[in-house]
């Protein structure tokens, strides 16, 4: 099963989208965005960044937990992975967000 971008409106109004993989698990969840064309706008730039494995960055939580970020071209973080367990699990998640993003559909349920 491929993976698809859910994109989703928060309590307080704002839109976001998370990239999930074919099992339903999250990859990457974007910043909160005030209008829904700039989310939309995150998930093109998903896809066309996703596939670029320089665009990844992969950075330590405070807690030492592994995760990544993937950033556009201008250099501005457009997703943040889950905290993992460790570095083998994040590298595993940069390849899965590789393999998802780019052909990944849209499941617009701001409409619901």
């Amino acid at each position: 099963m491929a993976g698809k971008f859910e994109l989703k409106k928060s309590k307080n109004g704002k839109f976001f989208f998370n990239l999930l993989a074919g099992n339903g698990q999250i990859i990457l969840t974007s910043e909160m965005y005030e209008a829904k064309a700039s989310a939309v706008g995150g998930i093109e730039s998903v896809k066309k960044n996703g596939s670029d494995k320089a665009r990844y960055v992969t950075m330590t939580a405070k807690d030492g937990s592994p995760y990544f970020v993937l950033k556009a071209g201008n250099g501005q973080v457009i997703g943040q992975s889950q905290m993992y367990s460790g570095e083998a699990a994040c590298a595993g998640g940069v390849e899965s967000c590789m393999n998802n993003a780019p052909g990944a559909a849209v499941d617009d349920q701001t409409a619901h």
